[in-house]
């Protein structure tokens, strides 16, 4: 029933076993002969059957239209009748095949599409990574669909089940095809079956406890329960080969849901000396945790592949604006293997379609901006979110800084808001987050605090009211000690004004303060009242 032949691609050879006839054997009969006449077998990719559109078949570099007549509810059940039992993921298969049968249901669960994709193992497609795979690293595979990833998850398999015990986690039988025996194409590899798929990450967890592997092998890891499994099986000392849905590492940065797999990405604030000292904005991103794959590999095509040999510094560099390093290998014309250190494109170049040599200079940062504000008198344009936008004015008048409040996210250059907003991470300040906006968090939602704020922005600790500097941030550090245990701290006699300042930082942390001693030595006592 199988086909097995010998390919030359590139001056290397690889042997493919596509059972490309029992695919075809599902089909009506006009379509299998439509597709023959076409030839080109080992470039077809997929049949496509839609009710009341005519079929089609989808080859490496484009589609075909089988016939001009349309599909029709018979041929379509045809199909069905002769292919494997639809799972929850309305996907099927053929026995002892890797072909890929998925369903297109209407609202009653009436099938009315069919996508009949062409399963085949290569063998030979992870020679240009062989090295990587037999590491003993936790490898994550991403790039579009279509390109491989399953292919040469399977060949990784097979390869390391010759040495090690390779435990599979199938999903959709699109590792080890259909049926309850495992395609040879996988070797030695032992294969666990997935009743349904949002059971996948306990059959993670439960290969690992129960068969004791030195290597699990997942595909499509797409879930935020599977990203987490997959860590603790990373955890436990057990090498992961796995793919995920996303073309790049940009893409699983973006992703919410699979971030978790390249560490995470938290937001932090940073103290004022910490954020002059890196010539950053005082909140920024940084990774959560350490990744759960040691590499990553985008795979671009078939014999032309991007490798992150640390994830950790890859993302970190990604974060923090700093050039990404990575190896690009490929065949050459010769099928030789040749590789190169090249700097990536990051996601936005990608889209807008600019070269890496055309990459821009990073912008000025706020504080710059700010003091181009006052050069030129021009206001730097602030977005209070959350907070008094009558007493962020007058903190900007009595500091005499050039300010105007924004009303629209995209014409501002800064924002402001409360911890307690921005614990809430509200949709706005997560889009300012990744259009790359400065944050600037406030304790309370009070004009001292406002001005402390700007005076960071401005940074007019040296020209503006040194005292007052000096009083807040020693109530600032006293404040933080009676947090921590202090019973309670005295601060340094001020004028009645400042002494005002410092209470309200005091009642701002919910702690009890007062004014104690004669002019000129009245000074203020924080304490934590007695419950």
């Amino acid at each position: 029933m199988g086909t097995s032949e010998k390919v030359e691609s590139r001056g290397y050879y690889n042997n493919i076993t596509d059972d490309l006839d029992a695919l075809l054997a599902v089909l009506p009969e006009d379509l299998r002969e439509a597709i023959q006449q076409v030839g080109r077998r080992d470039e077809l990719l997929e049949v496509i059957l839609d009710l009341g559109r005519v079929p089609t078949a989808r080859y490496t570099d484009g589609e075909v239209v089988l016939r001009r007549a349309e599909v029709t509810r018979e041929e379509i059940q045809y199909v069905v009748d002769r292919v494997g039992e639809f799972d929850a993921d309305n996907r099927a298969g053929i026995a002892r095949t890797l072909h890929r049968i998925a369903a297109i249901r209407n609202r009653k669960g009436d099938i009315v599409g069919l996508t009949c994709r062409v399963g085949r193992a290569v063998y030979g497609t992870i020679a240009i990574i062989q090295d990587l795979i037999e590491s003993g690293k936790s490898i994550l595979l991403v790039g579009k669909p279509g390109v491989g990833k399953t292919t040469m998850l399977r060949e990784a398999a097979r390869v390391l089940a010759e040495t090690k015990r390779v435990i599979i986690v199938d999903t959709s039988n699109e590792i080890g095809g259909d049926g309850d025996i495992p395609h040879p194409a996988v070797g030695r590899a032992r294969r666990m079956q997935v009743e349904m798929p949002s059971l996948q990450h306990e059959v993670m967890i439960e290969a690992v406890e129960n068969h004791n592997p030195e290597v699990i092998v997942i595909d499509e890891i797409g879930r935020e329960l599977e990203a987490l499994a997959a860590r603790t099986i990373a955890e436990r000392g057990v090498q992961l080969i796995a793919t995920a849905h996303g073309n790049t590492l940009d893409n699983l940065l973006l992703n919410p849901t699979l971030s978790d797999l390249v560490g995470g990405i938290e937001s932090v604030t940073l103290s004022d000396e910490e954020a002059r000292r890196r010539g950053t904005q005082k909140t920024i991103l940084e990774r959560r945790a350490p990744p759960t794959f040691d590499l990553l590999i985008e795979i671009q095509d078939r014999q032309r592949l991007l490798i992150h040999h640390s994830v950790a510094e890859s993302v970190d560099a990604l974060l923090r604006g700093r050039p990404l390093q990575a190896e690009l290998r490929y065949r050459d014309a010769e099928g030789e293997v040749r590789t190169e250190r090249v700097t990536p494109q990051s996601l936005e170049e990608r889209e807008s379609g600019r070269s890496v040599g055309a990459r821009p200079q990073p912008p000025p940062s706020v504080q710059e901006r700010a003091q181009e504000a006052v050069a030129q008198r021009e206001p730097l344009r602030v977005f209070p979110y959350g907070i008094a936008r009558d007493r962020l004015e007058r903190a900007a008048r009595r500091m005499q800084v050039p300010i105007t409040l924004a009303r629209d996210l995209g014409q501002t250059e800064v924002l402001i808001t409360t911890k307690g907003f921005y614990r809430k991470r509200p949709h706005l300040v997560v889009d300012a987050e990744r259009r790359g906006l400065p944050i600037y968090v406030l304790r309370a939602n009070s004009v001292a605090q406002m001005e402390a704020c700007l005076s960071d922005i401005f940074e007019l600790d040296g020209r503006f009211s040194d005292p007052l500097n000096r009083a807040l941030r020693e109530a600032e550090e006293a404040i933080q000690r009676v947090l921590n245990g202090a019973p309670e701290v005295v601060l340094s006699p001020q004028n009645a004004y400042i002494r005002r300042r410092q209470h309200e930082m005091a009642r701002a942390a919910d702690l009890a303060s007062e004014s104690q001693g004669e002019e000129p030595y009245r000074r203020v006592r924080i304490y934590r009242e007695q419950t």
